[in-house]
């Protein structure tokens, strides 16, 4: 995997301008702050992401992909002076349940999401390196 950020450009922070990968591809839907039964854990935004967030990561371990794999995140959340506002708290449940792999990502202000109780939605995009895949 290779992170792309042009020399002259001003650092990217906690995200890269763009990611180059070889390896098997594994898209992840949209994933909100529900648990396996389909159920919201909490009305806090905070809470969403790192549930959202944990979703993903047990629906890479299934193709057994791991979160320093994801070459590509968007997050659609409902407001964004919300996550401004918490942007921190946000980055520690990151950091907490991804790491310190920061892939090409964008969010996205949006109206509303399927799930009316959902304040942030994540898809993601995962390469597993060639070296690794299962035979």
């Amino acid at each position: 995997m290779q992170f792309l950020h042009p020399k002259h450009w001003t650092p990217a922070s906690g995200y890269s301008n763009g990611v180059a990968a070889e390896g098997r591809q594994i898209f992840v839907a949209g994933q909100v702050g529900w648990n396996a039964r389909q159920e919201i854990v909490s009305d806090d935004f905070v809470a969403q992401v790192d549930q959202a967030l944990q979703n993903i990561v047990e629906i890479l371990a299934e193709a057994e992909a791991r979160p320093e794999d994801l070459v590509r995140l968007t997050w659609y959340i409902k407001d964004k002076r919300e996550y401004l506002a918490r942007s921190t708290e946000v980055g520690q449940v990151y950091r907490r349940v991804i790491g310190r792999h920061f892939p090409a990502m964008t969010l996205v202000q949006v109206s509303a999401l399927v799930e009316d109780r959902a304040k942030v939605e994540i898809e993601a995009t995962a390469v597993v390196p060639t070296t690794r895949q299962r035979n």
